[in-house]
């Protein structure tokens, strides 16, 4: 089975995109941000080792849009909060070995998606914390069904989220990978 990584995006339009960094640097300078960044981390990721689906949002603009790559597989990520949208995602990719990532995070390579690939050889599932407390990446292996109930009751954007989201998942197998930072405000980009 090939692994999937699905990389989360945003149609980079100002205002829609990044908007606590565009409270930094305004939000056509936060829109181009994410744009080029995205640009360079799915140029960065493309591995034969695994396959590469975009999560894009919104549906319809995101599916049909020019900005992403257009040979690469591309699935909505519908309504709802990060939750909904992360387990819909997780659910929807075929069985095996399945990652998933922002695209706001500019130190990811690809030795940490192959290490996070490896470590659900051994474990149900795996993170990659982000210095903030939240992750950069959420795995499952996908043997079974990813419970409906994984991301329930999580404090998104908090210094919580890694925690909530682990006391979701009682006896399941959890591998911590590489710690990360994301973008949101200006000082994640000069610090």
């Amino acid at each position: 089975m090939t692994p999937t990584l699905v990389i989360m995006v945003k149609e980079p339009r100002p205002g829609r995109v990044k908007t606590r960094l565009g409270r930094d640097i305004g939000m056509v300078g936060a829109a181009w941000w994410f744009r080029h960044q995205t640009r360079i981390l799915i140029r960065r990721l493309r591995d034969p080792r695994w396959r590469i689906v975009l999560a894009v949002s919104p549906d319809r603009e995101g599916l049909q849009s020019r900005v992403w790559p257009a040979d690469l597989p591309r699935a909505p990520q519908g309504y709802g909060d990060l939750g909904a949208r992360m387990g819909r995602m997780l659910r929807g990719m075929p069985i095996g070995p399945v990652c998933l990532i922002g695209a706001d995070i500019p130190g990811i390579d690809r030795a940490h998606i192959a290490r996070a690939f490896r470590a659900l050889a051994r474990q149900d599932w795996v993170f990659g914390p982000a210095t903030d407390g939240g992750y950069w990446l959420v795995g499952a292996r996908r043997v079974a069904a990813i419970p409906p109930t994984v991301f329930d009751g999580v404090r998104w954007s908090s210094a919580d989220a890694l925690q909530d989201t682990l006391a979701t998942l009682p006896g399941q197998r959890i591998a911590l990978t590489d710690s990360l930072r994301d973008v949101d405000v200006l000082a994640d980009l000069t610090g």
